[in-house]
């Protein structure tokens, strides 16, 4: 972004404005706008809110253009959402053909229909991180109680149930001794942190890599106080109904992606090592996590 944009996001972090909109897609394949002997089933593939939207797309269009040179006759649309909520409801009415949720989502995604068909990174790269100022003089996780905290969603695993779990486990009380503010995106945790409108900022590691190569300035400002443990990284999910021929090729590109130049660029553009073959069995220990954080700290969903 970089110093006009870094403004922009500075001035709707401090307004609490949604920085993106977007629009409802139509339901179901499309068919691109391509000469007719080369008409090719659409299909969208939805990306959950890593960064916002224009962010989102400058890091994951250029895998979608790859993937396109590589399937004949499908074509892949990206799709941005202005935040967690926009996507969850997305794929709750099973709009997308094609996901890239995050753990918890792709428990909630299996319910609509939506089954993996790869892991999105390295699992030991999906943790939490407290992004705090140089100068704060926070030491220990209880030095937060009575201080406000930022989170992109409550519903995000890595940058916020991961977290609040972390600071439950060394003796903070979430819901009752901490200021929880869900700010909508990565970024924005970031930034009130850098902006001190929080004590500290929940994340994980791609958006505080990406802000730090983007925004050095700002990042030389702030540390890593603390970080989690690490659970399974983010999948990448298809529509039940989509061809099981499409499914398999899409996800053998993406799986092969690490093997060439090309894929290599397009994978340190989206902070993300390599793409895995995964299963929905690989996402079982996210229940248990999930049913354990629910039991001790909140529902995921606040009520």
């Amino acid at each position: 972004m970089r110093r006009t944009g870094l403004v922009v996001a500075i001035f709707l972090v401090l307004a609490g404005l949604p920085r993106w909109s977007d629009e409802p897609p139509p339901s179901g394949p499309q068919v691109a706008d391509l000469p007719p002997d080369a008409a090719a089933a659409v299909y969208r593939l939805a990306v959950h809110p890593l960064y916002n939207p224009a962010k989102l797309i400058e890091a994951y269009q250029p895998l979608v253009d790859y993937l396109n040179q590589r399937l004949p006759r499908i074509r892949l649309m990206l799709e941005a959402s202005r935040d967690y909520g926009n996507f969850e409801e997305k794929y709750a009415n099973r709009r997308p053909e094609f996901l890239l949720p995050n753990p918890w989502q792709t428990l909630q995604a299996m319910k609509s229909g939506y089954r993996v068909i790869a892991m999105a990174g390295d699992p030991t790269d999906f943790k939490g991180i407290f992004v705090v100022r140089t100068d704060s003089d926070l030491v220990r996780p209880v030095d937060l109680k009575g201080k406000a905290v930022s989170y992109p969603s409550p519903t995000a695993l890595a940058a916020c149930i991961m977290p609040q779990f972390f600071l439950h486990q060394h003796g903070v009380d979430v819901i009752a001794d901490l200021d929880n503010r869900y700010v909508g995106s990565q970024e924005s945790s970031i930034m009130n942190a850098y902006l001190g409108l929080t004590a500290a900022g929940a994340t994980w590691p791609p958006p505080w890599r990406a802000f730090r190569r983007d925004h050095p300035t700002e990042a030389a400002s702030l540390k890593v106080i603390w970080e989690t443990e690490s659970l399974v990284n983010n999948s990448v999910m298809a529509r039940d109904d989509v061809p099981q021929s499409v499914v398999m090729e899409l996800a053998g590109l993406l799986v092969s992606l690490e093997t060439g130049t090309e894929g290599q660029a397009i994978l340190a553009g989206m902070e993300t090592a390599r793409f895995l073959p995964a299963t929905d069995v690989d996402y079982e220990p996210v229940r248990r996590y999930i049913s354990r954080f629910e039991a001790e700290v909140r529902p995921v969903r606040p009520p």
